[in-house]
Formats: structure tokens, sequence, C-alpha cells
């Protein structure tokens, strides 16, 4: 099974972080911000991954150091359920709609972290989330978990919908990419020989 754990200690979040990679998208999430919990249970769901998260943070200062210290466990934890990445298809693809909004994610698990994000938001806040933190959020998750990530909405009204449709491409694009690839499961997706 690809698995991992993740402890993150540090002075300013403490966070547990377990996934499995061919899970059924089970999922138990807290990291004291509602929104961020809630599109953590789409990414898992959506996916297909199994996550448990635990994150206790300094939100007495702000949400800045939960978002993204929980967003680097999980991606450390995916890339370290990755292995050397045999098998992999490695590259994943999705649109995700969600009423009149559409959003494009492409990623390539590369070893080479990047992000372009593109998506606009016109409140300060879904729930109590600071919306300035979504985009940092994916940055953290790109750069942890090693891959090239390309998230873009194309159009949408709705700030909650536009960020749900985001991460719920991310779960689709990202499950097609982690499934093993039956006709080279044995092999490394790259002419390099290494990911």
């Amino acid at each position: 099974m690809r698995r991992a754990e993740i402890h993150r200690n540090t002075a300013e979040t403490q966070i547990d972080v377990t996934v499995n990679l061919d899970g059924t998208g089970l999922y138990s999430v807290s990291t004291g911000i509602g929104f961020l919990d809630h599109m953590i249970e789409q990414l898992s769901r959506h996916s297909l991954i199994d996550i448990d998260v635990k994150t206790v943070g300094d939100l007495h200062v702000d949400q800045h150091h939960t978002t993204e210290d929980t967003a680097i466990a999980i991606g450390e934890a995916v890339a370290r359920a990755l292995g050397d990445k045999r098998g992999i298809s490695r590259y994943g693809t999705a649109y995700a709609p969600m009423d009149e909004t559409l959003t494009r994610v492409a990623l390539d698990i590369s070893g080479r972290p990047w992000l372009v994000f593109k998506a606009p938001f016109t409140v300060q806040r879904l729930g109590e989330w600071d919306t300035e933190l979504i985009e940092h959020w994916f940055q953290s998750f790109a750069q942890a978990a090693g891959i090239t990530l390309h998230v873009e909405n194309l159009y949408g009204g709705n700030n909650h919908h536009v960020v749900e449709s985001c991460f719920k491409g991310l779960a689709r694009a990202l499950r097609q990419a982690v499934e093993i690839d039956q006709r080279k499961a044995d092999a490394i997706p790259s002419t390099k020989g290494m990911l």
C-alpha cells in the first residue's frame, strides 16, 4: 500500500497527516478553519486518496501558518507515499464544473514544483478563511509534493463555487496522475529513469 505519515511540529503549528493513495476517499480533517476543512474533504473524496489531518495552529495570530503548514504536510505525505513514483501515470488533467463555474487543472508529478494559479476572488473571506490564502495553499502543496500544477478558473461568479471547483479539479487530476499504469507498472515514467 502507498501510505505515508507526516508529523510536523513547529513553534507555530502541530500537524499530523496520514495519506493512503490507494484509498477510497475516506477523510478526517480538523484544521480549525472550517472552509479549509471542507476543501480538504473535497480533495480526499474526489481523488479517492484517504486523508487524515489534525492541525493545531496559532489561529490567534492569523490563518497563514495553519494554511501553509497543513498544505506542506499533505504535500510531503503525498510525495513520500509515491516513493520512487514507479508505475504512476504521472500526468493528470481535469475540468471541474460547479454550477456557473468551470475550472481547469493540469498537473505533472515531475519532481519540479511549480504553480500557475489563475482564479480571481471578489470577497476577502469564505466562511472565516482568508481568500488570499487559497493560492498560497496550492503553492505550498505543489512545492512540498514536487508537482507542476496549473489551476485556471475559466469562468464563474460565486466565490465558493470557484474555490471548490479548484480543489475538485486538483482532486480529479491527482487521482489520474497517481494511478498505476498497468502497461508500465514496473517503470518510472521518465526517459531520465527517475523523477
